[in-house]
């Protein structure tokens, strides 16, 4: 633990407590940051939910999920019940506001024991419809108290669409200040993610070239192999758009094209986020058909198994019209980045599970090898890979050995295993740390939220209103459809994807 950083005690109320969340992540989160000495030494959990459930089943019940979850393996019996004794169960209504008291009873008990007054986190770990209610009967039991002590933390999606994420921005702002707000996109805890800003803020070699003078595009791909998991009844009325490209893949975008922040102060970093999100291209209707393509996956085989089509999926609508991948071409309209295209992609069924960032070089200026030693000649690429690999990787042009003048591409490689032995923490416990330190750079703002969803709203608008008459139109284990291909061909590029360890 970094002796410098103290964290103050705090109760964690978790809404959906015995939910599908908090088993996967939340709790193995919180007890990986107990193990490694990130927890106060006054702390309290307590989960919520209808089912009747003892403080000893719940404690047992997490205790599973952490021996099958937790990046640490299985608990030890000693540290295990050092953790559990400070697990607590409520049974509660989450619709019914008189439920609400006893959580302020339990703080105030907490408060007079310790003789301290605690920080008080509600992590809301339920479905998005619930988030209003949640909200206004966390504020009519009068439990949202100081703004100094009390926080509430929303899981995505924040919103369907623009005006119901500025109706919840409304809600909340009607009753906590920004400052208490933790909007969580889990992404934004991977490590290389935060590595992003480290690579591109403490190396003096990188500012000179991060502009449109040197750099020709940049392509942004999150990919999975997985369909939707028996989540098809939220994926059918989310789709890719929202699932994916109006938080994670934006998030991204933010990260490489901002402009170098004054300091590391939260709202300082989260400025030159909005900056980006507002100097991005806005499209009309009719550029739709041209920056914007869609997909969804039909039957096929992944791995020597036969997987159904989309719209056989349990819960999907046989008649979907949602898109289980989308691709996109943006533009920053600003000094730095004027005229640089930014592409996305993202997609269900895909050939490869992987989340990378290519940065593509523009050409040397003049060749001054001949043709001979050219023959697999390449831009510069810098690629910084977030799955399945943690690493950053430059790829340049370097002599071949022999004696003759042959030039291939090489990789220089930043990996995190290679690199560090301690194992990287899960998203889930940076932002959960975070949150009880009051540390928001990770999280997004209100305002960020919303300039996201204008943007991507003429998209959404022109695909709900047209029904596309080409669904299904790529098969699983590929790479999506032809179309995403012509998007980024039209300019001369090509989609790349993570080099496989061991190939070439």
């Amino acid at each position: 633990m970094n002796s410098t950083i103290k964290t103050e005690p705090t109760i964690f109320v978790i809404f959906g407590g015995t939910g599908d969340l908090t088993s996967r992540k939340i709790a193995p989160a919180l007890y990986n940051l107990f193990l490694d000495g990130w927890l106060p030494h006054l702390f309290s959990i307590i989960g919520t939910g209808r089912t009747q459930f003892s403080d000893e089943q719940f404690r047992e019940n997490l205790l599973n999920d952490i021996n099958q979850f937790s990046r640490s393996g299985k608990a030890e019996k000693a540290k295990w019940d050092e953790f559990a004794k400070n697990v607590y169960y409520q049974v509660s209504d989450i619709k019914d506001a008189e439920t609400y008291k006893e959580f302020g009873k339990r703080v105030d008990k907490h408060n007079e024991e310790w003789n301290v007054k605690a920080n008080v986190i509600y992590y809301l770990a339920v479905s998005p419809n619930l988030f209003p209610i949640i909200a206004s009967n966390i504020s009519k039991a009068k439990l949202a108290g100081d703004p100094e002590k009390t926080r509430i933390v929303i899981e995505k999606p924040f919103g369907h669409d623009l005006e119901s994420a500025k109706e919840l921005n409304k809600l909340l702002s009607g009753i906590f200040n920004e400052c208490q707000i933790y909007r969580i996109d889990h992404y934004l805890g991977k490590e290389t993610v935060q590595n992003i800003m480290a690579f591109r803020f403490a190396n003096s070699i990188l500012e000179p070239i991060w502009n449109r003078n040197y750099i020709e595009h940049v392509q942004i791909s999150v990919t999975e192999k997985l369909g939707v998991e028996g989540r098809g009844d939220y994926y059918d009325g989310a789709g890719a758009l929202r699932d994916m490209i109006q938080n994670h893949l934006l998030q991204l975008l933010c990260f490489v094209a901002m402009e170098t922040p004054i300091s590391f102060d939260a709202d300082e970093v989260r400025n030159r986020k909005v900056d980006v999100l507002r100097a991005m291209r806005k499209f009309a209707p009719e550029d739709v058909r041209l920056s914007a393509v869609r997909g969804q996956y039909s039957e096929g085989w992944m791995e020597g198994k036969e997987v159904p089509g989309y719209r056989d999926e349990p819960k999907v609508n046989p008649d979907s019209n949602t898109e289980t991948f989308a691709a996109i071409k943006f533009f920053v309209d600003n000094w730095r980045w004027h005229g640089v295209p930014f592409y996305m992609r993202t997609g269900k069924r895909m050939h490869q599970s992987a989340s990378i960032i290519t940065i593509q070089f523009r050409d040397v200026p003049h060749l001054v090898f001949p043709a001979e030693a050219t023959e697999s000649w390449q831009q510069n690429r810098l690629i910084i890979s977030i799955q399945p690999e943690m690493s950053i990787r430059l790829q340049v042009q370097a002599k071949r050995p022999g004696l003759d003048m042959v030039l291939n591409t090489v990789d220089m490689v930043f990996d995190y295993k290679g690199t560090y032995s301690s194992q990287a923490p899960e998203a889930y416990e940076t932002l959960i740390l975070d949150t009880m330190l009051g540390d928001q750079t990770l999280f997004m703002r209100g305002d960020q939220v919303e300039a996201a969803w204008e943007l991507i709203m003429p998209i959404l608008d022109t695909w709900q209103g047209k029904k596309s008459l080409n669904f299904p139109n790529y098969s699983a284990d590929s790479w999506g459809p032809e179309i995403a291909e012509a998007l980024i061909a039209r300019d001369g590029f090509h989609w790349f994807s993570l080099p496989i360890a061991g190939k070439k």
